[in-house]
């Protein structure tokens, strides 16, 4: 490829970049605040949340980025760029499945943790920021980084409004040149290093987190430890 088709591409994987950053931080605002919500006592937060939850899970990603560039102009008015109409389509979509991930952490939390901050008095809002959402992120960072992935694939669709990320540049090199097979081939290359460096970072920041409460792995000295302790002397 000439150096102008690189570059086309090379955009194309800028814009993929930023819309899977700003619609990945909606996505997790979305998950972390519906995600809690779901574990209100108030029954009809729960409600909210749930049919919140129901209803951008049920519908398609794409007709969502159809509805928020097209619909939403002509019912109100209001006329977002492609790049944020991706960003909130997928944002409030994706963010929806990752509510489920927060819910299901939180409630996995012993109920002992949350007995005790009542004991000592916490506020609700004390007994979540103090005691189970430390607890409850470590356990979601792994689902989570499935989730970032899968919206790592969805940001092509974007290529429906014109939107010049990865696939639509790629797809314009492809008419240029007239050449599927190695155009498609450097996009899938190009895909997967972006998830790889993703997976890897996310990996990095759970063994953080988890290290940070207490669940980083077990050192020799440690092991050693508990075989005195147990035994009684080294075994």
């Amino acid at each position: 490829m000439t150096s102008g088709l690189w570059e086309l591409v090379l955009k194309g994987v800028w814009t993929t970049v930023q819309l899977l950053v700003f619609s990945g931080l909606l996505a997790t605002a979305v998950a972390f605040v519906v995600g809690i919500a779901r574990t209100h006592r108030l029954w009809i937060v729960r409600f909210l949340a749930g049919f919140y939850t129901e209803v951008f899970r049920g519908t398609s990603a794409l007709v969502m980025i159809f509805w928020v560039f097209f619909v939403l102009p002509v019912a109100f008015g209001w006329q977002l760029v492609p790049l944020w109409a991706g960003t909130l389509a997928l944002g409030l979509t994706y963010g929806a499945y990752g509510t489920e991930i927060v819910r299901g952490a939180l409630n996995a939390v012993d109920p002992a943790q949350q007995e005790g901050g009542v004991a000592l008095s916490f506020t609700p809002w004390q007994r979540m920021r103090l005691i189970l959402l430390p607890q409850a992120i470590p356990e979601m960072i792994p689902p989570f980084c499935n989730l970032l992935i899968e919206l790592l694939k969805g940001t092509a669709l974007v290529s429906v409004m014109g939107m010049g990320d990865l696939t639509f540049s790629a797809n314009l090199v492809r008419l240029a040149l007239q050449q599927s097979a190695e155009i498609y081939t450097y996009v899938l290359l190009i895909y997967f290093v972006i998830a790889f460096a993703l997976t890897r970072l996310m990996r990095g920041l759970e063994k953080k987190l988890k290290a940070g409460i207490g669940k980083g792995p077990v050192s020799t000295e440690t092991q050693r430890g508990r075989t005195v302790g147990v035994g009684g002397g080294v075994s």
